[in-house]
């Protein structure tokens, strides 16, 4: 590890720097409205698929009405043309013929078959998907919360070994300074020593030359 204090307070801040956009990376990850609206799509996808199944079935009981009704139209045209022919043939059936044809049509007009058939195969097919909705609400329920418990966790481990990161660095940098600050001084005592011992040389060699030129 570098022992130069500007070098330790880059580190320090480029470490800040790098748990800083780590946090914010997490904290757009796992915001609630980014978690909702991951959810919602999820959600909308479902009910586009139920949507769909709905439609087709409903097409399908329109179809099957379409066609009961088509045949029921063409089997009353059937009996009324038999009947037209055999009242040509036979005057006096006429109103036997006309009572027995009121008959089949009033048979044949209340009952409304296929529309409650349609409208049953309607129901039969939305009971399962109804289910399948309530099926996706528990689960975007159930998905939201887990995602929610991670992101407070995460946020308080990364919070945690983020303030473990920079309590270490700075107590990495505060040794450094005072080691180099011991050893500043430790040279200061050291030069002054130095110098004492010189100028102290020096006036003990003048003493000694000044009692020999006295002498």
């Amino acid at each position: 590890m570098s022992t130069d204090p500007d070098q330790i307070r880059a580190d320090i801040e480029r470490t800040r720097n790098t748990l800083g956009s780590d946090v914010d990376a997490l904290a757009d990850k796992v915001t609630p409205s980014n978690i909702v609206d991951r959810q919602t799509e999820k959600v909308k996808h479902k009910l586009g698929s139920v949507r769909d199944a709905i439609m087709g079935a409903r097409d399908g009981a329109a179809d099957s009405v379409r066609d009961a009704t088509s045949s029921t139209s063409d089997g009353v045209a059937d009996v009324k043309r038999q009947a037209v022919r055999k009242a040509k043939g036979n005057p006096l059936a006429v109103g036997l013929i006309a009572f027995g044809l009121g008959a089949l049509v009033a048979s044949l007009v209340p009952a409304s078959e296929p529309e409650k058939d349609a409208a049953s195969k309607a129901k039969d097919a939305a009971e399962p998907l109804v289910d399948e909705v309530k099926s996706a609400a528990q689960d975007v329920a159930q998905e939201l919360k887990q995602p929610a418990a991670d992101a407070v966790g995460s946020v308080r481990e990364t919070a945690m070994d983020a303030a473990e990161h920079v309590k270490t660095d700075a107590q990495s940098a505060a040794a450094t300074v005072k080691g180099d600050a011991q050893s500043a001084a430790d040279g200061v005592k050291s030069d002054a020593t130095s110098s004492a011992e010189r100028v102290k040389g020096s006036a003990q060699d003048a003493r000694d030359n000044v009692q020999g030129t006295g002498s």
